[in-house]
């Protein structure tokens, strides 16, 4: 991936993208060609050198089956937007203003396990679902469904635990804007109801205005 020092992503960042992101695409080269699916992960930082992220797919799903060609890939986002020329101070003085797309992402390297055992699946689910639903005022739990439909459900998927070997991270925020531009794509995106957008384009500018 591309990565100009400007948008580069340090450790922290990254940690919290892998740590909060909703679903990724696990990408493999097969025998059979590039292989896709989007799935949720749970980013566990303890694993190997590297940490790894760790989800599942349906037993169905023939991407776990297939050999993989070298390392396997997670294309991880956060939020993102379109910037509207017309946001920026430069339009009015001199027009030499484009359209742009702001974007969170890291795209993650690894070796691919799969992990064919109910108990290791019945570990993930649950740690997933304290992850999506821990927030809410009335969390669900996989107690709350009947044991044996549990059973059944954990019998239908398969683990996947991509092993992290590098990662190649890129937040673009607006910071090869000046100062006024930036200020009017955060009032941009607020108007289009992208605050969350909005807010990192915002924090980028006081990182960078701080060093």
């Amino acid at each position: 991936m591309y990565v100009p020092a400007h948008f580069g992503m340090d450790d922290a960042a990254v940690r919290d993208l892998l740590d909060r992101h909703g679903a990724a695409d696990l990408v493999t080269a097969t025998p059979d060609g590039l292989v896709a699916t989007m799935l949720p992960f749970v980013h566990d930082a303890a694993i190997g050198e590297h940490g790894a992220l760790l989800g599942h797919v349906a037993r169905n799903n023939d991407q776990w089956r297939l050999p993989v060609t070298g390392d396997a890939l997670a294309i991880v986002r956060g939020p993102d937007a379109y910037v509207s020329p017309s946001w920026y101070e430069g339009k009015a003085e001199h027009g030499r203003v484009v359209p742009t797309w702001n974007y969170v992402t890291a795209h993650v390297y690894g070796r691919l396990v799969v992990h064919d055992d109910p108990a290791w699946v019945d570990d993930l689910v649950r740690r997933l679902t304290a992850k999506h639903e821990g927030g809410r005022a009335h969390p669900w739990s996989v107690d709350d469904a009947p044991p044996r439909y549990v059973a059944g459900q954990l019998r239908a998927i398969v683990g996947m635990e991509l092993r992290i070997s590098r990662i190649e991270a890129k937040a673009k925020l607006s910071q090869n804007r000046p100062e006024p531009d930036v200020a009017g794509v955060v009032a941009g995106l607020t108007a289009d109801g992208r605050d969350e957008m909005a807010r990192a384009v915002q924090a980028a500018a006081g990182s960078a205005h701080s060093l």
